[in-house]
């Protein structure tokens, strides 16, 4: 199971973030109003499990085929005393709006998996990956194995927290909190391989529109990290919202490096031993 947010229809209302702090109990976290974006919340966190990010851009940048979002440009000119004053594009010398609500991936191969010491971090039946808070010692391994940046300490708290996809609600049939809340259907609950096909058929339906610059992100199983348990359709590339272009799982190499070590560890007592037997001698 996992989620299909399509950036094309968020419309950055926050739902999701408030909706995901009242069902999990998440803390309160701050307001950043730092005066130049209407992100208030800035990354995801221990307290910030939904992030939607604002990124502005120039008008000239997006695609004329007019998706619903918001956006701003020059006032109308007045019309002259003789005529009807002089028309300007739509959107042209404005912005646009690109908003996404971001989340934890549920990678299929997640390092954070594979560096817990205690076994907090668990895959549950459903594919996803959630931390069992009451048995983490705070050792924070997890958090720079995650290619995404998602997983954090909490301040105050000393331990790891991170979107669990609603493992409570998902366990009776239910759907997870913010996929509830969201009242345009930006962020879709499901069968990941249902949501992949209605994915590409809906980035189909953008790219038969003229949207340039629509992809998938995190939807194919090939990836660095075998596909994502939630994955995005995007009208930009992914640094634009913020996401690695080509995340790849960070413990990919452990096993070489292990391998190594042990060779090279193998090569010490060897000479140790060839030490040993020639003083002898």
């Amino acid at each position: 199971m996992g989620f299909f947010t399509d950036t094309s229809v968020c419309i950055g209302c926050k739902a999701c973030e408030v909706a995901c702090k009242e069902w999990n109990l998440v803390p309160e976290d701050g307001l950043s109003l730092t005066g130049m974006s209407y992100d208030n919340t800035g990354a995801l966190g221990a307290s910030t499990w939904r992030h939607v990010a604002f990124v502005e851009q120039p008008a000239g940048r997006a695609s004329r085929t007019d998706l619903g979002m918001p956006g701003m440009g020059p006032p109308e000119p007045a019309p002259a005393p003789d005529g009807p004053g002089q028309e300007s594009e739509s959107g042209e010398g404005g912005v646009r709006w690109l908003m996404s609500s971001d989340v934890c991936k549920h990678c299929t191969h997640a390092a954070c998996l594979d560096v817990c010491p205690t076994g907090s971090l668990f895959r549950t039946e459903f594919g996803t990956v959630v931390v069992q808070s009451d048995i983490c010692n705070g050792c924070g391994y997890c958090v720079p194995a995650c290619p995404y940046g998602v997983i954090d300490i909490r301040p105050g708290d000393g331990r790891a927290f991170k979107c669990t996809l609603c493992y409570d609600r998902i366990g009776e049939g239910l759907t997870p909190a913010c996929a509830k809340a969201c009242p345009t259907e930006s962020i879709q609950y499901g069968e990941l391989d249902e949501l992949r096909e209605r994915a590409g058929r809906r980035l189909g339906q953008l790219e038969e529109q003229g949207v340039d610059g629509a992809r998938l992100y995190g939807a194919d199983p090939e990836d660095g990290v075998g596909g994502d348990g939630a994955f995005f359709l995007l009208l930009d590339e992914p640094e634009v919202y913020g996401l690695p272009p080509d995340p790849v799982v960070t413990t990919r190499d452990l096993a070489s490096m292990w391998r190594h070590v042990g060779a090279a560890a193998l090569g010490l007592v060897g000479v140790g031993v060839a030490s040993f037997l020639g003083g002898r001698r």
